[in-house]
């Protein structure tokens, strides 16, 4: 099989550690459980200056490879990889994070994946024509079976996969959003994650 894992929030714990940041940053004391949005600016209520700062503070390589792993992500990701599947992991990250992404990945153990960045939002720092860097024409090319995302804004990157499998990791910001689908499933962890892999697999 074929499958689609997000970065951010799916294999590690983004959000949480901007929760962190930007109390540090700005005294701001917006705790993790109360990140309403995906849209981070609103959840944070972040002047754009502010959120600019804080997005280069987030995003500098040596912050990238301290993120908390998502519990069980690695071990049950490699488990797929041992059984044959093949696991690409697709992330709205800028180019500029590829190096610093990459090696957290093997930091944690996950150096057989693919790491793709996609330009899911139009940002101009995106590298074209590089092998891992992809537009999102590439994009479309490719198919998945299953898919582990988060965010309510790559939804629509997602409707066109008729017979995949799409799991939406339990997040704050999606815990009232509408599904397009019903190929679309609400998941809690990593460990339901994989009964529904094992589900799918098995047909």
């Amino acid at each position: 099989m074929d499958i689609y894992v997000d970065f951010d929030d799916c294999l590690c714990e983004t959000a949480r550690y901007f929760s962190g940041l930007v109390k540090r940053m700005f005294d701001k004391d917006i705790p993790y459980e109360d990140i309403q949005f995906f849209d981070l600016q609103n959840s944070f209520n972040l002047a754009d200056d502010e959120f600019d700062e804080m997005m280069i503070e987030a995003h500098r390589p040596e912050v990238l490879i301290t993120y908390e792993e998502t519990t069980n992500a690695s071990s049950i990701i490699n488990s797929w990889i041992d059984e044959g599947h093949n696991v690409s992991i697709i992330t709205g990250r800028p180019y500029s994070a590829y190096e610093a992404s990459k090696e957290w990945l093997i930091n944690h153990n996950l150096d057989r994946v693919q790491l793709y960045c996609l330009n899911k939002y139009g940002r101009d720092s995106f590298l074209k024509g590089s092998s891992f860097s992809l537009e999102l024409e590439d994009y479309y090319k490719m198919h998945f079976d299953f898919v582990v995302e988060d965010s309510p804004s790559a939804f629509k990157y997602l409707t066109h996969l008729k017979d995949a499998r799409i799991m939406i990791f339990d997040r704050p910001w999606n815990k009232d959003c509408k599904f397009p689908s019903q190929n679309f499933h609400m998941c809690y962890n990593w460990k339901e994650i994989d009964r529904e892999f094992d589900s799918t697999r098995r047909g």
